[in-house]
């Protein structure tokens, strides 16, 4: 198939290099003149694992990226909308999608077919049968089921692991507005390897994006809530805690293949219960505070995604006081911040709990450095001039830790793995304060991790 992809953020680019890898024609386009070239040379403007590679491979079969959205919609069969929806404090903002949803409709005046557009970007329930659907009519001067076909594709994308996500769906969705949309989605996947389809209309298929992500960020805030409680318990470790829970068969199964030993499956969803720092990224925070604010417009009550938010914008702090019960005062304290993404495997820092912790300490009069595989210009660019200038930015772990005084893990990259061999030989190691749990309490001299109570010894 011949595909149109409008925008070429995480979910637009990935999705075009994606279905070009499968033998489809893609043009991506964008209004950045900078970032077209550097797509088209085979630079990804943003760090995504094997994303860049991928592009690189496509960019000699059938991906190519473009300023020219009337040309790359007249000869598509299938429109992908992949444009921002951020979140303004509020409400969500749709000036994108509707400006995106226009040009479309616009451009599909020229289209000698009868084509499919197909919203990928994250919007709240009604957006794709009313907003979109309203300026693609406007714009073209047709009918949805006449002139084009209109369908809703949710992504499931995990930065990080976008592109094993992209090919090795987990659940494929398909909304649509008539039968005709289903089928032409049907044949756009037909070679990705998937357990489930659903059919479903335009409103569901959103519905399901928004609930997926809030489940998961309702688990986080749970394990977070419980390792807190952990925290003021001596000797209690939430570590423990969860491990005891993850044996329940309902959340992780056991299988008797044969008549010496049952195997368990433990599934991916226990990662999301366990207590750690908080959660960040373009996508849940974004996304539950969207579906607090949908909800009230309509008389429904969100206690609890409310109560999911306002806990996981005070678990910083829990970080922070591990810091200050052995460091009371924290000026002209040397700290080594150890990850600044909201999660490894991306640069993108939205929302990380790392700015919240690096803004506080630098207030406290602490002498900070802080390390990262791939977000240090994003975490400058977030911070500004000023509090960039007073951090000293390193890619280098061992040049991070050398020297201070407590170090404080936020992102749980694997290169930090190798943090207690660089301390081991150290005369005066610092203080390390874990805030993923992704090291033995026992692996470094003096450790304090987050949901860990203090020492019975100690009480």
């Amino acid at each position: 198939m011949r595909i149109a992809v409008i925008g070429t953020g995480h979910v637009g680019l990935v999705s075009g290099a994606c279905f070009a890898a499968k033998g489809h024609q893609v043009v991506c386009v964008d209004i950045d003149p900078e970032r077209v070239q550097a797509i088209n040379e085979g630079r990804v403007p943003f760090f995504e694992a094997g994303l860049e590679k991928l592009v690189q491979e496509q960019l000699t079969q059938g991906l190519r990226a473009s300023l020219d959205l009337p040309a790359a919609v007249a000869d598509a069969d299938v429109i992908l909308i992949a444009v921002g929806t951020p979140f303004d404090g509020h409400r969500l903002d749709l000036r994108h999608i509707e400006k995106a949803s226009r040009q479309v409709g616009e451009a599909l005046r020229d289209h000698t077919g009868v084509p499919l557009v197909l919203v990928k970007s994250t919007v709240l329930p009604g957006t794709t049968d009313g907003l979109v659907r309203e300026q693609l009519e406007a714009g073209s001067g047709r009918k949805v089921g006449e002139g084009f076909s209109l369908g809703m594709n949710p992504e499931f994308l995990r930065e990080g692991q976008a592109v094993s996500d992209f090919m090795v769906p987990d659940r494929i969705v398909l909304g649509g507005s008539d039968d005709r949309s289903h089928e032409i989605q049907a044949e756009l996947y037909r070679d990705f390897p998937c357990p489930d389809v659903i059919r479903t209309d335009n409103s569901t298929a959103e519905m399901i994006k928004y609930t997926s992500n809030s489940l998961l960020a309702t688990l986080i805030s749970f394990s977070n809530e419980i390792g807190n409680l952990c925290a003021t318990l001596p000797g209690v470790d939430v570590r423990k805690v969860m491990s005891g829970v993850h044996l329940d068969k309902r959340l992780a199964p056991i299988l008797d293949r044969s008549v010496e030993a049952d195997e368990r499956i433990r599934p991916g969803i226990l990662t999301y219960l366990e207590a750690g720092c908080g959660f960040g990224g373009s996508c849940l925070p974004k996304d539950v505070q969207s579906l607090i604010a949908f909800g009230e417009d309509r008389g429904a009550s969100m206690g609890i995604l409310d109560s999911v938010i306002q806990l996981n914008r005070r678990q910083p702090e829990h970080t922070l006081s591990l810091i200050r019960r052995h460091f009371p005062d924290l000026k002209g304290l040397s700290v080594a911040i150890l990850g600044l993404a909201f999660k490894p495997g991306t640069s993108d820092i939205r929302e990380s709990p790392a700015l919240p912790v690096i803004r506080s300490l630098l207030g406290d009069g602490a002498h900070l450095r802080a390390y990262d595989p791939a977000a240090l210009d994003t975490t400058r660019a977030a911070l500004g001039p000023e509090l960039s200038s007073a951090v000293r930015f390193t890619d280098d772990l061992a040049e991070a830790v050398d020297g201070v005084s407590a170090a404080v893990i936020l992102t749980s990259w694997p290169q930090l793995k190798a943090l207690p061999e660089l301390l081991e030989p150290m005369e005066s190691p610092p203080l390390v304060i874990d805030g993923r749990r992704m090291l033995d309490p026992e692996s470094v001299p003096r450790y304090e991790g987050i949901g860990r109570g203090p020492s019975p010894d100690h009480c």
